[in-house]
């Protein structure tokens, strides 16, 4: 026979589990009511493209189709699995240099960023990220609020980040945020002198392991780990990279041209030029801080004339590290399409 004690404690027993089957019932839905609506997961296997496409005078063409396009890889036509048009909106990494080489002019780069804002589309999700001595923090993740985005602006500008620049670990995470977003067309705006710590102590060792005549030739930018890993892994995402270069880093404007610190600046600025063209996006120099705002306007420009194209590539499961050449065709022949050249099958 089953006393009272014992029974009263089977109850409770039985109330505590399915107190806890509630718990978990809603801690379930409440993270699935918390995960975007139109994020999906990328598919890796595919190669993501971001197309621009241009007339004989250089004018932009944003009506095309599908059907207009032909990619090949390794001279194979491959077929298109996914196509987005130029009004597709674009989950856009703003990240920002607050090192100590940006803090002279932090007003005209925030009158700038905002500006930027103005020329997105309202569907458009931006994520501001800044980098200095401290490293790499997000001030806001993907939003379309642009209050939101505005004041992360400010705030990032308005704050005293200096020392070191830590450029690549800013993008590797920019980078990792955008996994998350799915099959959205993806880009960084990163805004920077391109002056990243780490890779200039290694091109210090490599110049100074050189005679005075060999300086110029000492570093090999394409070379650099750093580099090369955040071009992976814009390939695997898909991600074009808008380098606005500051005029901080500009090899010819150093007020000491000596032969070792040229070398190390032009360097920096080549390897700006490379995240640009290796992810079909564009370097903008900045000459003049005065132009600033103009070129960011450019970017979001740019930004509306592209459209996104994903293919199957020739061997998927292969990682051979070896090259794989891409190129895309229009069915007009009055018409040029360009795209990243290719990539590294890593």
């Amino acid at each position: 026979m089953v006393s009272s004690f014992s029974l009263v404690r089977i109850l409770c027993n039985r109330l505590l589990i399915l107190c806890l089957s509630a718990l978990l019932l809603l801690a379930a839905l409440t993270v699935k009511a918390q995960q975007p609506e139109d994020v999906i997961t990328t598919d890796t296997s595919l190669v993501q493209l971001n197309v621009g496409v241009v007339d004989r005078q250089g004018h932009a063409i944003t009506t095309l189709s599908q059907n207009d396009f032909v990619v090949y890889e390794d001279g194979v036509r491959r077929p298109i699995q996914h196509f987005e048009p130029t009004e597709a909106p674009f989950s856009l990494v703003m990240l920002l240099d607050t090192s100590g080489s940006t803090i002279n002019f932090r007003q005209q780069i925030e009158q700038a960023a905002l500006r930027f804002l103005d020329a997105l589309t309202p569907e458009d999700r931006v994520a501001v990220v800044e980098f200095n001595g401290k490293g790499v923090k997000s001030q806001l993740g993907f939003s379309t609020d642009r209050y939101r985005v505005a004041y992360a602006i400010k705030f990032t500008l308005e704050a005293k980040g200096r020392g070191e620049t830590p450029l690549y670990d800013a993008l590797k995470y920019s980078l990792k945020e955008l996994s998350h977003e799915g099959k959205r067309r993806k880009a960084i705006v990163v805004l920077t002198d391109g002056l990243d710590t780490e890779a200039r102590n290694k091109d210090r060792t490599a110049v100074a392991k050189v005679s005075d005549s060999a300086v110029s030739t000492a570093i090999k930018p394409e070379a650099n780990s750093q580099l090369n890993s955040v071009l992976t892994d814009a390939d695997r995402l898909g991600v074009s990279v808008f380098p606005l270069a500051l005029p901080s880093g500009d090899p010819k404007h150093l007020p000491l041209p000596d032969p070792a610190i040229t070398a190390m600046y032009s360097a920096a600025r080549s390897r700006l030029e490379l995240l640009a063209s290796r992810t079909g996006g564009r370097l903008h120099e900045i000459r003049r801080l005065d132009d600033m705002a103009r070129l960011y306007a450019e970017v979001a420009a740019d930004l509306r004339t592209l459209y996104s194209i994903a293919y199957q590539p020739t061997n998927p499961g292969v990682r051979d590290g070896k090259w794989r050449e891409i190129h895309v065709e229009v069915a007009r022949a009055d018409l040029l399409a360009s795209t990243k050249p290719g990539y590294y099958a890593r």
